[in-house]
């Protein structure tokens, strides 16, 4: 029986895929984004240990206020690096009739055996998920997050070819993720995938710099503030485009 290496639990998450959500945040995550506003959930060493069990019984105390779209999301960290965990929970939480989602960055995909069978077998129990896409240009992914993104770009056509659905989240950082070619390189590639049921541009924020501080670790981007309303709306309408075959 896999255990899950814990973070935190929030009962009632609004904005974790669709409805109202029990959301697990796992610990460990080998990407080190500058915007990170979990950097407490990088080390994979957790105090909170749980079992698949546990968790569900005490999600679905909270089933009646999930709706018809609610349900569960992990998220973390990185969910994937638990991946024999995860998909011990979710096919517990289908048999339980709970709609599954996974918040991830796609970071540990690989098509290795046997990570790769696994992620297949995960994802027949999952129902949705939300990726992030940090910046569509490898050298500028690899200064932003310490990673290349050939693979996270790979997962996503993968979940493409299993038409499994997909929200892409796209934080939007000024003098990081923001300038419009690279948008426009964003949404062509979004064209070509077949599952993809939204997408958000999230502006960045500074909610999270504290905990950079709290670990000791200099925050990388002091000074740099939200984007403006219009640069939101300038990204919005760029990355509506990825969806103009659908409409």
């Amino acid at each position: 029986m896999a255990s899950a290496r814990v973070h935190s639990i929030e009962t009632f998450g609004a904005v974790d895929g669709p409805g109202i959500r029990f959301v697990v945040f796992l610990k460990g995550c080998n990407l080190r984004c500058r915007f990170c506003h979990n950097a407490d959930t990088w080390d994979p060493e957790s105090s909170d240990i749980r079992t698949a069990d546990e968790l569900l019984s005490r999600a679905l105390r909270y089933r009646n206020y999930w709706g018809s779209e609610g349900g569960i999301t992990v998220s973390g960290g990185e969910p994937l690096l638990q991946i024999d965990f995860l998909t011990e929970f979710f096919r517990k939480a289908k048999e339980a009739g709970v709609s599954t989602c996974i918040d991830t960055a796609g970071e540990p995909f690989t098509r290795e055996e046997p990570w790769f069978s696994k992620f297949l077998e995960l994802m027949k129990v999952t129902d949705l998920l939300l990726v992030d896409i940090k910046q569509i240009d490898r050298a500028k992914h690899i200064a932003l997050t310490g990673k290349p993104n050939d693979n996270i770009l790979d997962m996503l056509r993968c979940l493409s070819d299993l038409k499994k659905p997909v929200w892409i989240r796209q934080v939007l950082l000024p003098g990081w993720t923001d300038d419009e070619e690279d948008l426009r390189r964003e949404a062509s590639f979004i064209r070509t995938l077949q599952n993809v049921e939204k997408v958000e541009v999230l502006p960045y924020h500074t909610m999270g710099a504290y905990k950079w501080e709290k670990l000791g670790i200099p925050y990388p981007l002091e000074g740099v503030r939200p984007p403006d309303a219009e640069a939101v709306a300038r990204a919005e309408k760029i990355l509506a485009r990825s969806r103009a075959a659908d409409s």
